[in-house]
């Protein structure tokens, strides 16, 4: 077994003891955390790796990413920073032209703001690819925006239902629209598109992924979303030995408005959470979408938005209630999706019955996103042990604007308010949500210490009492989140026992005298289970 002693660093642990000068890796875990000259003592004919006074952090723990799907968005058209529909249809019709054997065109990155009233159309599309199905992701990843192609192949037509939670949006004489959004998207539009995609392509996507994590640092990934089909790709990369990242995967749980057939999917989850079980594989809970946006006005609010209207949430507490009690007995982790505050109570309240169900016993429980929460529910998810899980990039100024219009109030100056949960003594997760944001950590933890913009600088800041100091933020990004998926054992901090899992920038960022370091740091070496995954090498 080879013995590395890893030394003339500065070792940033996201354990109690904060700061360490070496560190020994002995196989696959680590050995020692602290000072040099312990670490020589201990074992003096270690392979020596000096790092050159280079800052160390723990590889980050993406506390809620959709894997594939970043991997997928690598590959297609992307729409972030586009301002305009003109622009947009620029981008497209630029993929087209230099992509012409293309079966369908996919883009990803959408902002509503820069649509006319926020709600797209077929037409404008057709404008620029009229003969081949496109489909355009929001930012957020809860709805969708196609062409009268795409419409076609999907089978939607006037007389298509909706199905429950989700909406196909017509005119007023009932044709469709071109644009579909929550349980429509999820469980009419990325099926076809899975049924489509080969075992070849599913590969390629997770291999773009795990090559992006390693050159940015994301060494553990929470999968908000799992099904079968990313299942069965994992298992295949798992065991060929491909995999440079590790992950806990939530499995998708979809309110099918028959109880006995909802209970079916977390039975199915609970199964795979004993069957499937590796060091880089594991399913550890369930993952339900209570409500949708306030950017696309379906997050569901206590008080409507501007415009008077509001959403009805996709799960109801009747509804949610006893997903909830079941997965909690049967020892899975619950994340719920609720952004809006009224979303974020029947989170709460399907908590609280399951504690009152079930009885005593360790809970991992989590709410993802809490965009817009009350002071005295943090309190109350706090003294349930719920784990508040939140991406700092969605905060940042370059995409808030419509969504603080939506609230149209002051609102909007208490939303993302981290400060809250920590204060409430809860668990505060960091993750990005990629796609729906940028996968890379860095300029996550940029936005989480100045809420300034990582993608604009010209777009000042958002409530920036709300910023966090860098080594909380970091903490959250890495032993927190693993916390929450029940991995903090092997991953998430730098101390004796837990897999040597970290990354080595060229920049210290906790040195530096702007901020603006966490921008420009690239990692120089990512490592994984005391292998080297990724290293800069020097020119």
């Amino acid at each position: 077994m080879t013995t590395q002693l890893y030394t003339n660093a500065r070792i940033f642990t996201s354990d109690t003891r904060r700061w360490a000068e070496s560190m020994i890796v002995q196989g696959e875990r680590i050995l020692y955390v602290g000072d040099a000259c312990t670490a020589e003592r201990l074992c003096p004919d270690a392979v020596r790796i000096d790092l050159e006074s280079r800052l160390v952090v723990p590889g980050f723990v993406d506390g809620h990413a959709h894997v594939i799907g970043t991997g997928e968005a690598l590959g297609q058209v992307s729409l972030w920073g586009a301002k305009s529909v003109a622009e947009i249809q620029q981008r497209i019709k630029a993929h087209d032209a230099g992509n012409p054997g293309l079966e369908r065109i996919l883009a990803t990155g959408w902002l509503h703001g820069a649509i006319p009233g926020g709600v797209p159309d077929a037409g404008m599309l057709d404008a620029v690819v009229p003969d081949k199905p496109v489909y355009a992701f929001a930012y957020d990843f809860h709805s969708v925006w196609v062409n009268t192609a795409a419409l076609a192949e999907l089978g939607i037509d006037d007389h298509t239902e909706n199905p429950h939670g989700g909406t196909i949006k017509r005119t007023a004489d009932g044709h469709a629209t071109g644009y579909i959004d929550e349980n429509a998207f999820y469980d009419m539009v990325l099926p076809f598109l899975d049924s489509r995609a080969s075992d070849d392509q599913h590969s390629a996507s997770i291999a773009a992924v795990q090559q992006a994590y390693r050159e940015t640092g994301v060494t553990t990934a929470c999968d908000m979303g799992f099904n079968e089909t990313d299942l069965e790709a994992f298992k295949r990369a798992d065991k060929d030995g491909t995999l440079t990242s590790r992950l806990m995967a939530y499995w998708r749980v979809n309110n099918t408005g028959d109880a006995a057939a909802n209970i079916a999917q977390v039975q199915r989850a609970a199964a795979l959470a004993v069957e499937h079980e590796s060091p880089f594989l594991r399913v550890v809970g369930i993952k339900v979408i209570i409500d949708g946006t306030i950017d696309g006005c379906t997050a569901t609010l206590g008080m409507p938005y501007a415009d008077g209207s509001n959403a009805e949430p996709i799960w109801s507490l009747k509804e949610l209630a006893p997903v909830v009690a079941a997965a909690d007995a049967a020892g899975l982790k619950v994340a719920m999706h609720a952004i809006g505050d009224e979303s974020v109570r029947i989170a709460i309240g399907a908590v609280e019955h399951a504690v009152a169900e079930n009885g005593p016993r360790e809970r991992r429980h989590r709410i993802e996103h809490l965009e817009l929460v009350d002071r005295a529910d943090v309190d109350r998810l706090a003294a349930l042990g719920i784990t508040a899980s939140m991406q700092p990039v969605h905060a940042d100024p370059a995409i808030s604007e419509n969504w603080s219009s939506k609230l149209g109030d002051d609102r909007a100056e208490r939303g993302f308010a981290w400060p809250w949960i920590i204060d409430a003594g809860a668990r505060l997760a960091f993750g990005t949500d990629s796609p729906t944001s940028p996968h890379a950590p860095l300029p996550n933890m940029y936005v989480a210490t100045t809420r300034a913009s990582a993608l604009d600088a010209s777009a000042g800041t958002n409530v920036p009492e709300f910023a966090l100091p860098l080594a909380e933020s970091i903490e959250h990004a890495t032993r927190d989140s693993a916390w929450t998926c029940g991995a903090e054992n092997n991953v998430g901090r730098l101390a004796a026992g837990l897999y040597a899992d970290f990354v080595v920038l060229d920049t210290d960022v906790f040195a530096a005298d702007h901020p603006g370091s966490l921008l420009e740091a690239r990692v120089l070496r990512t490592v994984v289970g005391g292998r080297t995954v990724h290293q800069v090498q020097r020119p």
